[in-house]
């Protein structure tokens, strides 16, 4: 009798789990650069976007993912985002310069609806610390507002400018025409200026001259990232082993081990 109920036990005990299994939020398989299931952008906003991080990948090799969801409950959102990062494996194998930035719209407080997942190689320069100011100085004034885009525009665009200041492999070398070294790099120094510009000025002032929270700023900084982008290319191309011209985009084989940080607005 006694062997009868610890074995009925067991059988509930693996039940209830295989249970709460289930209740967890999936991982959207990785499509593209920008996965928008909370409907938080428009579709050409979410298309700017995706051309943005696209053209800066094929730049630079460095894979920047945004992740748009409803809520991460029951899980925290670092939780979640260890599980995205483990199945979308953002960044070059052995490099690790992959970034995800993480929104749950629905999230409570308690669990953060704000994340960035920090990559191996990256975390010399997207530090916790940095990687939280992003979130708290940079996307969140935005968010307050329902700024959506803007928000995301500038947070990608600070987190491109500390990823530029790593000296990554480049990556494989288009087929493409040669173009001059100051139409390659002036766009990046005018951005890099602009970001870390921003950055460094304290929140009130910058809120206070409409600096982040303006849409003439989110525009700039999306004009600026995905000129430097771009760098004169428009043909197929492959980068980090991910994105190619075909339409197929995945995950280079980069690994994480929770670095980051979380916040709210």
């Amino acid at each position: 009798m006694t062997l009868l109920r610890l074995l009925w036990i067991a059988m509930l005990a693996l039940a209830l789990s295989g249970s709460a299994r289930a209740e967890l939020v999936p991982v959207p398989p990785l499509s593209g650069h920008v996965t928008d299931q909370a409907g938080m952008l428009e579709p050409q906003q979410r298309a700017r976007l995706e051309a943005v991080l696209a053209d800066y990948e094929a730049k630079t090799g460095s894979q920047i993912a945004v992740l748009l969801v409803k809520s991460t409950e029951p899980e925290q959102i670092e939780q979640y985002g260890i599980r995205v990062a483990d199945a979308w494996k953002l960044g070059r194998k052995g490099v690790d310069d992959g970034v995800l930035l993480l929104v749950a719209k629905d999230n409570p407080s308690s669990a953060r609806r704000l994340r960035i997942e920090a990559g191996r190689g990256v975390q010399g320069v997207l530090t916790d610390a940095q990687s939280k100011r992003i979130l708290q100085d940079v996307i969140a004034p935005h968010f307050r507002q329902d700024q959506y885009y803007d928000g995301l525009v500038a947070g990608v665009g600070a987190i491109a400018t500390l990823l530029n200041q790593e000296k990554f492999p480049a990556p494989p070398a288009p087929k493409r025409q040669a173009e001059s070294e100051d139409g390659g790099w002036l766009p990046l120094l005018l951005f890099a200026a602009f970001v870390l510009a921003s950055i460094l000025r304290p929140r009130r002032s910058r809120l206070g001259r409409g600096g982040w929270g303006s849409g003439a700023a989110g525009f700039i900084l999306g004009s600026a990232l995905s000129s430097l982008g771009r760098g004169g290319h428009h043909g197929g191309f492959s980068g980090g082993g991910g994105f190619s011209g075909g339409g197929g985009f995945s995950g280079g084989g980069g690994s994480f081990d929770g670095g980051g940080a979380s916040g709210d607005w």
